[in-house]
């Protein structure tokens, strides 16, 4: 089991806060488990009696809708921590975390969080400036998205794909989504999602290898979601 004075999540996340000696006890109450793909990390409803440290591996953030279909918010990777803001509110999961590839997490008490957060000033303040952020990116997201038709939120979500995952020296996405699971980035029906893929692959923006998406063309993404700096 790796130490947590080691691990890159403390590069990316609040943990950076915590001292040699907080991060060894962290170290020593954490539990390190594996995540396969299409597993749940934890589901909208459930009460988190911790958090959440991604280690490997990638989750996509899911919200259920009054359609009963699920809308993928964004994918979280490796460095981030999932489950602070139901911690600290003390309030039930109002989202799900389903593994998209398998996943090395570690799950940290809730007793450890709020110890080091009660007693740790610059901990604390790291903790609540990722929860404002978490929310800034969420408000934006929906508004920026609300103002796209969707052939522009595909481009979107493949752009955030691309900034997640990355890709290999083909350009190929290094992350593999099935087209139900885009389209639910996208908010569209996977029929839809499926046509308008082949729309981008014949405008030459895209290649379509097989289930795999290769990336033609990164600024014709970029100008066709209207996100280009």
């Amino acid at each position: 089991m790796s130490k947590c004075e080691q691990c890159i999540v403390r590069e990316f996340s609040s943990i950076k806060a915590l001292s040699k000696e907080e991060l060894i006890k962290m170290s020593e109450s954490k539990t390190a488990f594996t995540v396969k793909k299409g597993q749940a990390i934890f589901n909208e409803g459930d009460v988190i009696n911790g958090v959440f440290c991604v280690k490997e591996g990638t989750c996509k953030i899911v919200k259920l809708g009054a359609n009963g279909k699920d809308s993928v918010l964004k994918l979280i990777n490796k460095g981030r921590i999932l489950g602070q803001h139901a911690v600290i509110s003390e309030e039930k999961s109002s989202l799900s975390a389903i593994a998209v590839e398998d996943m090395q997490v570690c799950f940290i008490p809730k007793v450890n969080i709020m110890e080091n957060f009660n007693h740790n000033n610059k901990f604390s303040l790291e903790v609540t400036r990722e929860i404002c952020h978490e929310l800034k990116e969420a408000n934006e997201a929906t508004s920026n998205y609300s103002n796209k038709n969707v052939k522009e939120r595909l481009a979107l979500a493949l752009l955030h794909l691309n900034e997640i995952a990355g890709t290999d020296k083909d350009g190929i996405l290094n992350i593999q989504l099935s087209r139900e699971e885009i389209a639910g980035m996208v908010g569209t029906a996977t029929e839809s999602c499926i046509r308008l893929l082949a729309e981008l692959k014949k405008t030459e923006l895209i290649d379509l290898v097989g289930k795999k998406i290769k990336i033609n063309n990164l600024k014709g993404l970029q100008r066709l979601s209207n996100s280009e700096s």
